[in-house]
């Protein structure tokens, strides 16, 4: 059986006592009432109810003194005031101090009952999306996955810039290393906590789009300003307004646009294109980038002025190869996610073998490739149990430990390797990649046809 929405009415007019109770009643309301002030408060905390209809003129005691103290003792009630007052301007005061609305006397029953609808449905969509807001945060700290130190220390720092409220945070790292998921934590906990409400996350990906289109996405425009400019469009900067604006891949912006984009680091105002007036905007800016931003600068393809701007808060995420200890952990929570996924009836798992060759590997495209691959072994693989016979060949081959770094430069293990078999295992990755396709293999280890073939014979590959 649904129970019934709480109302507690305190006037000192029996009158209005008593046509109010009977109106609330015939309407499903349970309802109380009090003809004073005297330990009224105590009454209202003790049976919580959703709504206080509260006289702002108590023979005892004054409704704003009433609303004081439910305010300073932090009952969640939301209270109405009543008033008999046509210029309403301390039922305006009260609503200041705390009251979610007023009733000015002599009210009408649907008045009455419109104002009390209305709270109720605002109390029932802030539970909604409260509970929203916490599923959304459990999901994001789920997500990241990681025991090492590194991941421990960028969640710790995230955490301190929050408290500081900072306005501006660039996330470096390499392709695939999560870059997103800890920008979407650094907004959660700068932007969501203790909101009253679920605030914009808007993502821009820098090297996506030619520099014009990009400017009138980022600043708007005004109806006019251009010919293809039928109406006023806003910018996503001004539709992030009191969240946050992501950044994707700055490294990769115009020089043109770093300028603008530094303007509005500096002022937090935007001009739309064809606009007059600048707007001001209540934005935290993330920029994440796989670039080496200070070589940019030394290239002269990045601005020394917006990257010291932006690399006042900055967190580096290190690639998986440098957190060997997060691999496992990560391989096992996304055997369980694709597993639910696909509908699965058993989690695999991976044997002590597989794991310690998933361990070794360098993983050049990061979590994405780990998430990849096990996606795959999820759905193709029957054996409850993942073993190395699994597992791709370039994961098992020579060339799996030694790895890529982002300067162009490869890796030799300390304890040395074989240049044959590094080179029969990239031809066999490179013909396994292209299904035999010997001219397309050539042409991704940029060598020439005839070169591939006297290396296919060489090795024995035919």
């Amino acid at each position: 059986m649904k129970s019934k929405q709480k109302i507690y009415l305190v006037d000192d007019d029996e009158l209005i006592i008593s046509m109010l109770s009977r109106v609330l009643k015939n309407s499903g309301y349970d309802v109380r009432t009090a003809n004073s002030a005297d330990g009224i408060v105590s009454k209202i905390k003790s049976w919580n109810p959703a709504i206080v209809l509260l006289d702002i003129r108590i023979a005892d005691k004054s409704g704003i003194d009433v609303l004081k103290d439910i305010v300073d003792q932090a009952i969640t009630t939301q209270v109405v005031m009543l008033t008999a007052d046509d210029t309403a301007e301390t039922a305006v005061k009260a609503m200041k101090l705390g009251a979610a609305d007023y009733l000015t006397k002599p009210f009408n029953v649907d008045e009455v009952t419109i104002v009390l609808n209305n709270i109720i449905e605002k109390g029932k969509l802030k539970k909604e999306v409260d509970y929203l807001r916490k599923v959304q945060s459990e999901v994001i700290e789920k997500e990241i996955i990681g025991g090492s130190a590194a991941i421990q220390e960028i969640k710790s720092k995230i955490e301190m810039m929050a408290e500081a409220s900072i306005s501006t945070l660039l996330i470096t790292g390499e392709s695939g290393t999560g870059k997103e998921l800890f920008a979407r934590y650094a907004h959660r906990l700068i932007r969501d906590e203790g909101s009253p409400g679920f605030s914009p996350f808007i993502k821009l990906n820098c090297a996506a789009l030619p520099e014009t289109l990009m400017e009138s996405e980022l600043f708007g425009y005004e109806k006019g300003s251009f010919t293809d400019a039928r109406s006023d469009k806003k910018g996503l900067f001004e539709m992030a307004e009191g969240g946050s604006i992501l950044l994707d891949e700055v490294g990769e912006m115009k020089q043109s646009l770093q300028g603008k984009i530094l303007r509005v680091l500096e002022n937090r105002m935007v001009r739309p294109i064809g606009g007059s007036e600048e707007i001001p905007i209540d934005v935290t800016v993330i920029a994440t980038t796989n670039r080496n931003l200070a070589e940019a600068v030394e290239k002269g393809d990045f601005r020394m002025d917006l990257f010291y701007r932006l690399n006042t808060f900055y967190l580096h995420v290190p690639p998986l190869r440098e957190r060997k200890e997060d691999i496992t952990l990560l391989a096992n929570y996304y055997l369980s996610q694709f597993a639910t996924r696909f509908k699965k009836k058993t989690v695999k798992k991976l044997s002590p073998e597989t794991d310690e060759l998933m361990r070794a590997y360098l993983w050049p495209g990061n979590i994405r490739e780990l998430r990849n691959l096990v996606e795959r072994l999820v759905v193709l693989e029957s054996a409850e149990e993942i073993l190395p016979k699994h597992l791709p060949h370039w994961l098992t081959g020579p060339s799996s430990v030694i790895g890529h770094a982002p300067g162009g430069k490869f890796t030799l293990p300390e304890s040395g390797i074989s240049l044959d078999d590094v080179e029969k295992d990239l031809i066999l990755q490179a013909l396994e990649r292209t299904k035999n396709n010997k001219a397309q293999a050539a042409k991704l280890l940029q060598i020439s046809y005839d070169t591939l073939r006297y290396q296919v014979k060489k090795f024995g590959l035919d």
